[in-house]
């Protein structure tokens, strides 16, 4: 291997670290809210939950093997997960009509409990998580060979 090699190498490395690293926080975060606060998840926590913690697993295996085409699979599940986060979102400050709010018999996640450090809600972090690890996957899609 060639010095450029080895740069290109790590290069590819550390968008797909920092694309895990956000999943696992993120995942991480969705236990501790549902198994050490006691707070049970609505429908689309759900959808995002069966999104965010595929990706956690998968993004470590990539970034062990620094496999740069990881993109091609995690990808869809991180722009899935960020499109019902942004739907909750928008049910969340109340801009989608009350008729389609399908978490409407589970818990509130517009109950105080479901914001961190008081006013930031859990759907808006979970959009940013998504986004964050979106973002990654499509550097390190620029750093793989074509």
């Amino acid at each position: 291997m060639n010095r450029k090699t080895i740069g290109s190498d790590e290069r590819g490395w550390l968008p797909l670290f920092l694309a895990w690293l956000t999943a696992l926080v993120a995942s991480s975060g969705a236990l501790f809210v549902g198994e050490i606060m006691g707070q049970t998840p609505c429908v689309l926590c759900w959808y995002q939950r069966a999104l965010m913690f595929p990706l956690a697993i998968i993004l470590a295996i990539a970034a062990f093997r620094a496999d740069r085409e990881i993109w091609r699979y995690a990808l869809p599940l991180a722009l899935g997960g960020m499109l019902v986060a942004a739907y909750h979102v928008l049910l969340y400050y109340g801009l989608v009509p009350e008729a389609v709010v399908p978490c409407g018999k589970g818990p509130s996640c517009s109950d105080a409990k479901m914001t961190i450090l008081g006013w930031v809600p859990l759907p808006v972090l979970s959009l940013l998580a998504f986004a964050a690890t979106s973002l990654f996957l499509l550097a390190a899609r620029k750093d793989s060979p074509r």
